[in-house]
């Protein structure tokens, strides 16, 4: 692998594949630091998982992107590859939840918001 091919770091923290990840509902923010609940969605990204690792890393470095421009809104963001599925846990405003998975579906076309109907 040439230097130009070296995957770069990632902006999203990864959780250690040496040991048990705590479950999420154990690391994730329920509350801001004003005590205010916050809003989540799922988006499911098809068979992620099984594609060549370069792809997965464009996939990832596609929704870092979008998610930095949501840096003030997003608190929490976490991608399980092993069952391809990107959880993301903002600061509650109205639309927010539908604006970002927009966003992300439009840089990334396969990722469905769950609940979001297939189009045929």
């Amino acid at each position: 692998m040439s230097a130009s091919e070296t995957p770069k770091p990632s902006a999203l923290a990864p959780s250690l594949g040496l040991e048990r990840a705590e479950p999420l509902f154990r690391r994730a923010p329920r509350c801001d630091e004003n005590g205010r609940p916050l809003t989540d969605f799922m988006m499911v990204i098809p068979k992620l998982r099984n594609k060549p690792p370069r792809l997965i890393q464009d996939t990832i470095a596609k929704i870092e992107r979008i998610l930095a421009c949501y840096a003030k809104e997003v608190v929490f963001a976490d991608l399980n590859l092993q069952i391809n599925v990107l959880w993301v846990i903002t600061h509650a405003r109205p639309g927010i939840c539908l604006e970002i998975p927009v966003a992300i579906n439009d840089a990334v076309p396969e990722a469905l918001l769950v609940a979001q109907p297939r189009p045929y």
